[in-house]
């Protein structure tokens, strides 16, 4: 059963430290990241007012951030839609986080301690686990997350934001182009990058990474094919 926009970011307990407009950011992109909001989805500024307890005005401010995100898309006399990412924008991202992504872990594999080891592997766990009881929302999101812990480790917290970012957009991505990348296949790799980092191999460790964003990548439907006119409409009593 699909659930509608409200419903969606329902599923996220608000943090009550964080200003009205962070809590809604929060909220929306939590929901994409989950895959729980989908491309196009429009977002009803009062409905959202109404589930925050705020004004319009500040679910403006939220949905202005999220477009500048690049989450959001903001349409003259029709409101706010859930991004829907061109091919472009597609190859674009995957481009830009192989660079990044790649670059995190052979910097972080000269110099990782244990305690982060120890709390990769607990991630891993984690992983793992959501996978086996095959829950949806915690898997995907633990996948997704598990590449914010690698730039979050560096201690550099623009990079973690620029992840982050990244991160949400591919989902997104991921959502508008049928993703045929299985959360069984991701896990996996995730394994051989932590295992590539415990030898503190870095050039295998980036090598792993950039070949695990491609792999994903490759599993999008990016390049549908045109059926070749004459198979399709040629009558079916015909022979070959």
């Amino acid at each position: 059963m699909a659930r509608t926009p409200a419903a969606a970011l329902r599923l996220v307990e608000p943090n009550t430290a964080a200003s009205a407009t962070e809590r809604i950011v929060e909220a929306v992109t939590t929901a994409i990241v989950e895959r729980r909001l989908m491309p196009g989805t429009k977002l009803v500024e009062q409905q959202i007012a109404d589930l925050f307890s705020v004004s319009r005005t500040v679910v403006r401010q939220a949905l202005n951030r999220l477009s500048r995100d690049r989450l959001v898309t903001l349409e003259p006399a029709r409101g706010a839609f859930v991004a829907m990412p061109s091919i472009d924008e597609a190859r674009q991202v995957f481009e830009v986080r192989r660079l990044l992504e790649g670059s995190i872990v052979r910097q972080l594999a000269r110099r990782i301690d244990e305690a982060q080891l120890a709390e990769l592997r607990a991630h891993l766990r984690e992983e793992r686990q959501a996978v086996a009881r095959e829950d949806v929302g915690a898997r995907t999101r633990l996948l997704a997350d598990f590449h914010v812990v690698l730039a979050r480790l560096l201690g550099n917290e623009v990079l973690v934001q620029m992840i982050a970012d990244l991160l949400s957009r591919s989902q997104l991505i991921a959502l508008m182009y049928q993703s045929g990348h299985s959360a069984d296949h991701s896990q996996a790799e995730h394994v051989e990058i932590v295992q590539a980092l415990e030898r503190r191999d870095g050039r295998l460790a980036a090598r792993l990474m950039e070949q695990h964003i491609t792999s994903v990548e490759r599993n999008l439907r990016l390049d549908p094919r045109s059926p070749d006119l004459a198979s399709v409409l040629k009558p079916r009593g015909d022979k070959p």
